[in-house]
């Protein structure tokens, strides 16, 4: 699903954080994380008395998601580390008189859940900026008519009026020009659906973006879609394109772009997120300088990769690592993995590129780049030093994505994990492929819950729906996987994609899709924590309740493994952990 073109919403911003040089802007990142949530990893916390610890955990269930054992009894932390998982009588022997014991009262801790892939910047921009017409608001097509003839009617004439989270397939297929006209005609409209690969314009949009009639095809596969009579019909596909439709967003300031972001980051850490990663940032500016200043208040660790085009805007942080060496820049919690491609669309919107066409018709979407395209820039990211993540979809651009990367990086290369994200249609040769490559796929497991049905009925057939975020054949193939919510295109929450992992159940009809594709309750979760956290370089720091690891936790009202499985998505999140300190609850 997702899009990085919204990384221009922060084209007129210079920066985060302006007026200061590199050096300058450490020490002043380096003070403020001396104040409130800053804490968290900004500095080494003061050491309990020699020989004892800060914190034990206890009397509750304890899911290490290391060695054979499923359970432990109590945890120790020093020093914001794991020191001791065990008995609870061996661990609290390491009890002293400043020891701090968290009474878990029958609750179950787990390590701190990572959603590898969302868009924390984009997701927080869109949530302040955009109206939400999205199908848990708005069930019906005419329902969010009325919301946009509402807003127009409100908003003076010429103004911009912008709307997020349109569902084709759950709200009525696409949307027209000239739906979009009967709304208002008047105001430029657009509307951004929840794949963030598409938006519907209005005529007057398109004049005030000075569109021409006869606009080409963008670089990156940009496109203004054209009727039957070859007229556009006010779709517009891909970066290139849809960034041309922003031109009516206000200006942002840093102190906007900061306190989004914050409430951003503050929803995962209440979701039981301790780390999350932003899947592809188009950077201008010094905008990840403000990055950086956010995360070094941020309630949890924040990850990043670059989109192609701002590879070198990592340059400055080279030394702080990135991909398998990947380390936290210094008064931070945040840290570099790999460089992002885009090589297809939706398969919502028939956009993302399939060897077999669509059903009812001979429709197989589009790749972005062509193949020899493609393997140049894979070849140029490696050549950088960097692990390469690529969005595939379709099983053509899966296809693609691995021939580049076989052609550039060869077998499990030391620059670390190489990603194809989404991964929706992945056949199981293709599966068997990453496996021999060390390549992994990051799924977006919210496509059945949402579009299972929708993948079965309108888009593939049963058979092809069935194969849809094959985590199954990674289990059986010992391939690696991870799941992500792609956040704004999903909601915040990992719970859920654990839930749907093991069940398989489509919530719009409750069926279930591709049974031999679930997995078990403990490969969900290691997709979430453990496998997730190797997919942004930190399989050594974080993921497992092991000795010398990062104490970033997430504490459970129920033990998962102890409630029905439609039930997993319901478990209360109680606290949240980052670095031995309190983050959320």
């Amino acid at each position: 699903m997702c899009r990085s073109c919204v990384g221009e919403l922060f084209a007129n911003l210079s920066s985060f954080y302006p007026g200061k040089s590199r050096r300058g802007f450490m020490v002043g990142s380096a003070l403020a994380a001396g104040a409130g949530m800053a804490a968290l990893g900004a500095a080494p916390p003061t050491r309990a008395q020699a020989g004892g610890v800060d914190l034990i955990f206890r009397k509750g269930t304890i899911i290490p998601m290391s060695g054979a054992d499923r359970y432990a009894e109590a945890v120790a932390v020093d020093d914001g580390r794991i020191v001791a998982v065990g008995t609870d009588a061996e661990v609290m022997k390491l009890r002293t008189t400043s020891t701090r014991v968290v009474d878990l009262a029958g609750r179950t801790l787990l390590p701190g859940l990572i959603d590898p892939h969302q868009h924390t910047g984009v997701g927080a921009v869109i949530t302040a900026l955009f109206e939400d017409v999205g199908y848990p608001t708005y069930k019906t097509r005419q329902a969010v008519f009325d919301a946009v003839r509402a807003k127009a009617a409100k908003t003076p004439a010429n103004d911009w009026l912008y709307f997020f989270g349109f569902d084709n397939l759950l709200q009525g297929g696409e949307l027209s020009i000239g739906e979009l006209d009967a709304l208002s005609a008047t105001h430029p409209i657009m509307i951004y659906y929840n794949n963030m690969h598409t938006a519907a314009v209005n005529s007057a949009a398109l004049k005030a973006a000075k569109i021409p009639d006869d606009i080409q095809e963008l670089p990156g596969g940009g496109r203004f879609r054209r009727d039957a009579n070859g007229k556009l019909n006010g779709l517009v596909d891909e970066e290139a394109a849809l960034r041309r439709m922003l031109v009516g967003l206000p200006k942002l300031t840093p102190q906007f772009v900061g306190k989004a972001t914050a409430d951003w980051l503050k929803r995962n850490s209440a979701a039981g997120i301790t780390a999350v990663h932003e899947a592809g940032v188009t950077v201008t500016g010094d905008q990840l300088q403000g990055y950086e200043r956010i995360a070094a208040q941020s309630p949890c660790r924040m990850s990043i990769s670059l989109m192609f085009a701002s590879m070198s805007a990592g340059d400055p942080y080279k030394d702080f690592g990135r991909g398998a060496r990947a380390t936290q820049v210094p008064n931070s919690l945040l840290s570099f993995y790999a460089i992002k491609i885009i090589g297809d669309g939706s398969n919502q919107t028939k956009t993302a590129a399939q060897t077999v066409p669509y059903l009812g018709g001979r429709a197989k979407g589009e790749l972005n780049y062509e193949p020899a395209q493609l393997k140049k820039m894979v070849a140029e990211v490696k050549e950088a030093g960097w692990p390469v993540s690529i969005h595939a979809n379709g099983d053509a651009a899966i296809d693609a994505a691995l021939d580049a990367i076989e052609a550039a990086y060869g077998a499990n290369p030391a620059t670390g994990i190489n990603r194809i994200e989404h991964c929706t249609m992945a056949r199981m040769d293709q599966v068997a492929r990453m496996g021999a490559l060390g390549v992994q796929p990051s799924f977006l497991m919210n496509h059945v819950h949402l579009y299972g049905a929708a993948y079965r009925d309108i888009l593939f057939g049963a058979e092809r729906a069935d194969r849809m975020d094959a985590a199954g054949d990674c289990v059986r193939a010992g391939v690696p996987f991870t799941l992500h919510t792609d956040s704004p295109v999903t909601k915040i929450g990992v719970l859920q994609l654990v839930q749907t992992a093991v069940t398989r159940r489509c919530a719009l009809d409750n069926s279930v899709i591709g049974k031999n594709q679930a997995v078990s309750l403990t490969d969900a979760l290691k997709a979430v924590t453990v496998h997730a956290a190797g997919q942004i370089g930190m399989r050594d720091r974080l993921g497992s309740l092991e000795r010398g690891k990062e104490a970033d936790l997430t504490i459970l009202e129920s033990d998962p493994y102890k409630v029905e499985p439609d039930k997993i998505a319901d478990i209360k999140v109680s606290e949240t952990w980052v670095a031995g300190k309190k983050a959320f609850g």
